[in-house]
């Protein structure tokens, strides 16, 4: 009875699982193999966004607390690429990291410790909702983010303000070019350093941001003291705002 449930055609597919605890990986893996998908294996965000390069993946589950690359930052990344289904897998609990996980693009989230059959049956649906658009992971083609008077050209790597061009650090580039992928979207200091600095976050951290941001401002804004663009959420983050 097993072997006939592990050669069902109509489970085909190949699954990323990504979590830095092996044995979780491991456990995973066999349920999903089970029930006849193919696995690929990854222990952190950056072996992920690797393995996407070299795999056609149809789905990922993905932990959230991981060295390297964090599943949150890596969501991201792989969203300015890929369409494919993630479903969250972690043990936090917090309303917000649920939160913060669907708005960066997460199609699903469960709680570890997960139910197997109730993975399985995510897993499925996600998959078949997948597969009714057709199965396409299709790339960003816009070079430019465009919003009010503020233009930012991934193709040339420049930022346009009224027309003007304005001359930005690399990494005055990276967190501006973050928050306009998202707009009106908060993002912490914490998350900012994450993605744009590529390294685990401290809380000596949100100083750097800070000052960062105020340069960006210097650059970009009108009048510093009343920002259009680039605005502080006090106590929570930053963000950009949206203009039409």
């Amino acid at each position: 009875m097993g072997a006939e449930r592990g050669a069902k055609t109509e489970s085909e597919g190949t699954i990323l699982v990504v979590d830095d605890n092996k044995e979780i990986v491991y456990s995973i893996s066999e349920l999903l193999k089970y029930e006849g998908y193919k696995v690929v294996q990854a222990y952190d965000g950056m072996q992920a966004l690797d393995a996407l390069e070299r795999e056609r993946i149809d789905l990922i589950l993905l932990d959230v607390m991981m060295p390297r690359l964090n599943g949150l930052s890596a969501l991201m990344k792989l969203r300015e690429n890929y369409r494919i289904p993630v479903i969250i897998l972690s043990a936090k609990t917090e309303e917000s990291d649920k939160v913060s996980g669907l708005v960066l693009g997460a199609d699903d989230y469960v709680e570890k410790p997960y139910n197997p059959a109730e993975l399985i049956a995510r897993v499925k649906a996600h998959l078949r909702r997948y597969r009714a658009w057709g199965g396409e992971a299709p790339r960003a083609e816009a070079d430019q983010i465009v919003n009010g008077g503020l233009v930012l050209d991934k193709k040339q790597r420049v930022v346009i303000v009224e027309g003007e061009e304005v001359r930005l650090t690399a990494t005055e580039y990276k967190i501006l070019e973050l928050l306009m992928e998202h707009p009106g979207q908060v993002f912490p200091a914490e998350q900012i350093y994450e993605n744009v600095w590529q390294e685990s976050a401290d809380y000596t951290v949100e100083n750097t941001v800070m000052v960062h941001i105020r340069h960006i401002r210097e650059k970009i804004e009108i009048d510093t003291k009343k920002p259009r663009y680039v605005k502080v959420v006090w106590g929570i983050g930053y963000k950009m705002e949206k203009y039409s």
